[in-house]
């Protein structure tokens, strides 16, 4: 099974900037279609932002876009989630997960990482 550990979460003010990333196991990372989800207080999961297996397509959720990217590095099995000109909104527990078949069903997920934005 493919196991997925976010880091790279903490208490950052508004305008501030951070580095999520997503370290997974297992040797076939590089054909996973990956994604970062985020779970705000009292709202459901939403979509962040996704990237192709070999990392020349992304994709936004018009919420972030602009302000985040998302890249990464197959041969060091590493997803990452720059996140730039945060905004208190953007508080939430930050999921890591993973497409095996680019199918839009992720089912490996990481246990988050909390990322909250002061005003």
């Amino acid at each position: 099974q493919v196991q997925l550990v976010e880091s790279g979460g903490g208490l950052v003010q508004a305008g501030g900037s951070l580095r999520l990333s997503c370290a997974a196991s297992g040797r076939s990372f590089s054909t996973y279609t990956m994604g970062w989800f985020r779970r705000a207080p009292g709202k459901e999961r939403e979509f962040v932002a996704c990237i192709n297996s070999s990392g020349t397509y992304s994709f936004y959720s018009y919420s972030v876009k602009g302000r985040f990217t998302i890249s990464r590095d197959n041969a060091k099995n590493t997803v990452f989630l720059q996140m730039n000109n945060l905004k208190p909104e953007d508080t939430a527990v930050y999921y890591c997960a993973a497409d095996p078949r680019d199918t839009g069903v992720y089912a490996y997920w990481g246990q988050g990482t909390q990322v909250t934005v002061s005003s």
